[in-house]
């Protein structure tokens, strides 16, 4: 696979040739590649950034998690006090602080250097378009390379969404990726954004010492989640945010020498414009499939930028396969990860296909929220029918004991076959939690295997078992609930 003639470039004759080219090396985009190979196939992996894994372990996911891992330590070290432990005012070094976050992602990307390697996927690293349905032009440092191949996955991922009328080019307004950077801490910052994101980089920067006004659109935090579990979290940031402004929305940033004036309209408006030293926009992520020229391949991209796929990941060319942020929502990495697998299988001749029951979310935040399957609020707006069991940590002796009861276990099972459809965790490590009942919903757990199987105690995990014993009636910690 070694380039032949950089001259054929553009000509129909190719540089180099593959069986699968896999377009974008984030968590989808790897693990395709890595798949594909180990299943025989002849690898080409291009990526337009230096180091493989995308933005999720470049400049999202894995860079934002070391930082709230440190900001949950600072805030975990001052709540230490109602014990009668005091550490004093933190001392806060931001060079250290940035080299070591910097470190969790360069260990993991030579990891993944390394398992290219040994798996023999060439990796070429420039910016890819098509050209045809079996072919592909990348342009690389040395020039353009031309890649002909039997099979290609797209897995070119999302950018942040701009807002029209806001100011360009100004280092004040920021988008996540200009927020893990962590060049400072500002004095003074706004997040226009109440999802997931919004609230981790504000979570982050709350706890280094900014002050953090948080705007939102939409009525309550994390659209889309069930309120009950959003509400824990929304009167913990009340206490660490200056300002929650939900049905709020911004309406000019003005560029000034002192700062970015923001002007508001809502709800929850103040009533005269603020000034920022940092504005984080935090509204969203749109696809790029309308960046990779696959007009050219005659693959389908709607006005959004989405690419349409069926459950073999198989895009309407039948040689070329999308996985990832750009087939759809959820945008999540472990979403484009199975993905990536059924598209390098069926592409190898396996019965492969995307076939999920559910694939969990979570937010980590301070406390964290997860939820997977049908939620409460989707429920009662579809006409699902539904028995719930809800557990509140305040009743939990670990939550208690860790002096975090403000979290709550809810688990939605449907009323005939008592099966699991559906769950909501708020409180500390939900994200970990969650994938029991994940496991659960995919076995097709009843409340009654969840109930009898037995949980480590004192634990949080237990909070699930009581859950589901809150659902059938049997729970002896609390009351059950009244049955009509």
């Amino acid at each position: 696979m070694k380039p032949e003639s950089s001259a054929a470039a553009g000509s129909g004759i190719t540089d180099m040739q593959a069986e699968v080219v896999v377009l974008g090396a984030g968590p989808g985009g790897y693990t395709a590649a890595f798949r594909a190979a180990d299943l025989g196939k002849r690898v080409v992996l291009i990526e337009k950034h230096a180091a493989l894994g995308g933005v999720c372990l470049n400049v999202g996911c894995i860079p934002s998690k070391a930082l709230l891992h440190a900001a949950h330590m600072i805030d975990g070290a001052a709540e230490l006090e109602s014990m009668g432990i005091g550490f004093g005012k933190p001392k806060i070094d931001l060079d250290k602080l940035r080299q070591g976050k910097e470190r969790v992602v360069a260990r993991l990307t030579q990891g993944l250097a390394a398992l290219a390697k040994q798996r023999k996927v060439e990796v070429v690293r420039g910016v890819a378009r098509f050209e045809s349905p079996n072919r592909i032009a990348v342009e690389t440092a040395r020039g353009a390379v031309t890649i002909g191949f039997d099979n290609a996955i797209i897995a070119c991922g999302s950018r942040p969404v701009e807002i029209p009328g806001f100011p360009h080019g100004d280092p004040r307004l920021i988008d996540s990726t200009g927020a893990l950077a962590l060049e400072e801490v500002p004095r003074r910052m706004l997040v226009i954004g109440g999802g997931i994101i919004g609230l981790e980089m504000g979570t982050v920067y709350a706890s280094l010492g900014s002050r953090i006004d948080l705007v939102e659109l939409q009525p309550g935090l994390i659209p889309g989640c069930d309120p009950d579990l959003v509400r824990p979290l929304q009167k913990r940031l009340k206490g660490r945010f200056e300002t929650l402004m939900t049905d709020t929305r911004v309406t000019e940033v003005k560029v000034q020498k002192g700062g970015l004036k923001v002007f508001f309209e809502g709800k929850n408006a103040p009533e005269k414009p603020q000034t920022y030293d940092k504005v984080l926009v935090a509204v969203g992520r749109v696809p790029n499939g309308k960046r990779i020229g696959a007009e050219q391949a005659g693959v389908d991209v709607d006005e959004r930028g989405f690419i349409a796929v069926d459950r073999h990941m198989r895009t309407n060319v039948p040689n070329i396969y999308a996985i990832g942020d750009v087939v759809g929502n959820p945008m999540l990495a472990h979403k484009a990860t199975h993905e990536a697998k059924v598209a390098a299988e069926v592409i190898a001749g396996r019965p492969s296909q995307f076939d999920p029951l559910t694939i969990p979310s979570v937010a980590y935040t301070d406390p964290e929220v997860a939820w997977m399957g049908v939620t409460e609020g989707e429920a009662k707006a579809r006409g699902i029918a539904y028995e719930k069991g809800l557990f509140p940590w305040a009743a939990s002796g670990r939550a208690l004991g860790i002096g975090r009861d403000e979290g709550l276990t809810k688990l939605l099972f449907d009323p005939e076959s008592k099966r699991i459809i559906g769950a909501g965790i708020v409180g500390v490590n939900a994200g970990e939690l969650i994938g029991e009942a994940v496991l659960a919903m995919e076995m097709g757990a009843e409340m009654e295997d969840i109930g009898l199987t037995v949980h480590p105690h004192p634990t949080l995990n237990e909070t699930l078992c009581l859950a589901a014993e809150m659902a059938h009636g049997s729970i002896t910690d609390l009351m059950p609930p009244r049955r009509r």
